[in-house]
């Protein structure tokens, strides 16, 4: 299974979201895109000590959402923020799931536009 991951969201990111792809892929298998700043994620998983593990891509997203921003921001003026991409992976088919620990807000306003109700 491949999940996208808002490797930008949460107030400990991206080192955070780094590790906790890592042991994902190690402990349970998974495939893990890391969407956000392709600089310091991939610079994380070298200092971690992760870069190169097999599962683990990055795809780069030129904006983040901070946790202060309104949701609505996110579809007027961060459509390559990486909730945003990391959503559009899963409308496309190209991951199962998508995972923030970001704005909360954000992260559902962005699934319903792009994904729409269940």
């Amino acid at each position: 299974m491949k999940i996208a991951l808002d490797a930008m969201g949460g107030d400990h990111a991206p080192a955070a979201e780094v590790e906790g792809a890592a042991l994902a892929v190690q402990e349970y298998g998974l495939e893990v895109v890391l969407v956000g700043d392709k600089n310091l994620v991939t610079e994380e998983l070298r200092r971690q000590g992760f870069q190169g593990l097999s599962g683990l891509t990055v795809h780069h997203a030129s904006q983040r959402v901070e946790m202060h921003e309104q949701p609505s921001q996110v579809v007027r003026r961060k459509r390559d923020s990486s909730i945003w991409i990391a959503t559009e992976m899963v409308k496309k088919g190209e991951a199962a799931a998508v995972i923030s620990a970001g704005n909360t807000g954000a992260t559902v306003v962005t699934a319903f536009f792009l994904l729409g109700v269940l």
